[in-house]
């Protein structure tokens, strides 16, 4: 997935840099950038919020980077 990618290089990370956020090895990250497999919803709602980005931006459903405004907890 070049979004992912993208985004994690902008940042100057390595994959083992994210897969230590996300409490991951660094093959099982790798999966998810290739598309070799799913990435999950929480996962996805962990990098949306690392990233501060959209969950549709990271799944190339938009081209918008910004993410949309966050409910109140």
């Amino acid at each position: 997935m070049n979004r992912l990618s993208d985004l994690r290089e902008d940042k100057d990370l390595r994959q083992k840099d994210i897969a230590k956020i996300l409490k991951m090895s660094q093959t099982g990250y790798s999966q998810y950038e290739t598309e070799t497999n799913d990435i999950p919803t929480s996962i996805l709602k962990k990098l949306a919020d690392y990233y501060e980005t959209s969950i549709d931006y990271i799944l190339c459903l938009t081209n918008e980077k910004k993410p949309y405004p966050r409910k109140k907890k």
